[in-house]
């Protein structure tokens, strides 16, 4: 292969490193703690409300 000629490896994924490196100051901050432990009390709330119906 020829040192010139692009591979489109890292290339092809560049846009998309640089989307999710930038943050936004305005954005919602949290903690994936508290993305977890809401997301397993809906998901109980959930059967909760099956269970119940």
């Amino acid at each position: 292969m020829d040192r010139g000629q692009n591979t489109g490896g890292l290339m092809s994924s560049a846009g998309l490193v640089r989307y999710f490196d930038s943050e936004d100051s305005r954005a919602i901050k949290m903690d994936p703690k508290t993305v977890i432990a809401f997301g397993a009390l809906l998901g109980v709330l959930v059967q909760v409300l099956t269970f119940v119906a």
